[in-house]
């Protein structure tokens, strides 16, 4: 059975950091395309950024790059997001998936809460 769980959120102030991790099971995570999407209050879901499988490459959205960086532990099974500089239009759930920009993401974690504010 494919498993996605995310940890790492919290409540941080602007300008602040966290890392995102998702544990994957059921699957071999570098084998699959990865991303992070996040849905802010209100809002649908929207990519934050992708690790492709094979090769590695990442790519990321206009919002947070330079901000944040996706990775992978191929022994660990584990995904990544590196987030600094935060700002408060960062916050909303984050969740880890499966699929690259423009698939539904039908297979992804709980989530994880990140609330950015002072």
């Amino acid at each position: 059975e494919v498993q996605l769980a995310e940890s790492g959120g919290g409540l941080v102030q602007p300008g602040g950091s966290l890392r995102l991790s998702c544990a994957a099971s059921g699957f071999i995570l570098s084998t699959s395309v990865m991303s992070w999407v996040r849905q802010a209050p209100g809002k649908g879901l929207e990519w934050v950024s992708t690790i492709y499988d094979l090769s590695g490459i990442t790519t990321v959205a206009g919002s947070v790059k330079g901000r944040f960086t996706i990775s992978r532990d191929n022994v660990a099974n584990t995904l990544y997001l590196q987030m600094t500089n935060l700002k408060p239009e960062d916050t909303a759930v984050y969740y880890c998936a499966k699929g690259g920009p423009g698939t539904d993401y039908a297979i992804r974690g709980q989530g994880t809460q990140v609330t950015v504010s002072s």
